[in-house]
């Protein structure tokens, strides 16, 4: 039963139905059903037809923080209006290059707007998500909070800037939940990170730790992921992201994850049955920037029932080893 228990809390955690109840029967009677594999246990896995992992190749820039010589204004910085989620950094469609628009110095979020299942989701209206019932507002301020410095310096961050800051290719590998279509990175359980406490793939490299913190790590990066996917209307595509600092994703060029500003671990999740402009078996690029621009801690968690594929690696110009 422990298999059956995990993939239904799994399920549920990212607000997806739990299999059919021809799945769900076959799961609690052990018995296989078509495209699933029994597992040591006498459990079936309905998703084995589904890769075991998503190897998806991004561009990493490091920075160094305000308070070093050279350093860049945006990265260690507080905001005025004090720590905390904020969004409209950025505006809600990606500029004609691929890259994050600079729209304001952000508003901070006083409530989180929620969905019907009680997950956070964008605040605001968009006209290319649909509204739902049992959606929740939340509340954001109206007055802007600092949580950047202006368009010159955000411009720099996920773009190579000779002497601001230097960039490499990073792998980033996502992995089916047993038992269930989840494809999951966290870097508290992957193997490559769980030892190091967090979110810290360039520890002693490009620029080097960023001191000020024990242990010393690397804290003042940014990260670029350029996937792409076919959608499926109905089949429950679902895609969530929990971690701190700046956090954006796009689809289809539009803004559907923004968690913004010098926070905490915080999740959004955009259901792509809620994205009107998506069209039933058509492939569209999904897009995710992220910025880790304080000391304290580095936390990235990704769960997505979509799969994902490598796009081209953004420009970069050079790359740094």
């Amino acid at each position: 039963m422990g298999n059956i228990l995990f993939s239904k809390l799994a399920l549920r955690r990212v607000g997806l139905p739990v299999a059919g109840v021809a799945g769900v029967l076959a799961l609690i009677a052990g018995i296989a059903v078509p495209g699933s594999t029994v597992t040591a246990d006498g459990a079936s896995d309905p998703y084995a037809n589904l890769p075991a992992s998503l190897s998806l190749n991004g561009v990493i820039r490091d920075f160094k923080g305000r308070d070093q010589s050279g350093g860049h204004t945006d990265f260690e910085m507080a905001p005025t209006a004090g720590f905390g989620h904020y969004v409209g950094q950025f505006a809600d469609e990606l500029g004609s290059d691929g890259k994050p628009v600079f729209a304001s110095r952000g508003f901070k979020v006083n409530t989180q707007a929620r969905d019907a299942s009680g997950r956070n989701r964008i605040p605001g209206v968009k006209s290319y998500i649909s509204a739902r019932s049992g959606d929740v507002a939340g509340a954001v301020a109206t007055a802007q909070g600092g949580t950047n410095n202006g368009v010159a310096g955000v411009d720099q961050w996920f773009r190579d800037v000779n002497g601001v800051n230097l960039s490499r290719t990073m792998p980033l590998t996502l992995t089916r939940l047993p038992n269930t279509n989840i494809y999951s990175f966290n870097d508290r359980t992957d193997p490559a990170f769980a030892s190091l406490g967090g979110f810290f793939p360039i520890n002693g490299q490009l620029f080097g730790n960023s001191g000020g913190s024990t242990p010393n790590q690397n804290f003042h990066f940014t990260y670029e992921l350029d996937t792409t996917f076919v959608f499926k209307r109905g089949a429950g595509q679902v895609f969530t992201f929990t971690g701190d600092d700046d956090v954006l994703v796009y689809i289809d060029n539009k803004l559907v994850v923004d968690l913004g500003g010098i926070h905490g671990a915080v999740s959004q999740t955009i259901e792509l049955d809620r994205l009107n402009t998506l069209i039933d078996g058509s492939r569209y690029p999904l897009r995710l920037f992220f910025a880790e621009r304080r000391r304290t801690q580095s936390n990235v968690r990704i769960d997505t029932t979509i799969n994902l594929q490598n796009a081209s690696l953004p420009p970069t110009s050079p790359l740094t080893d």
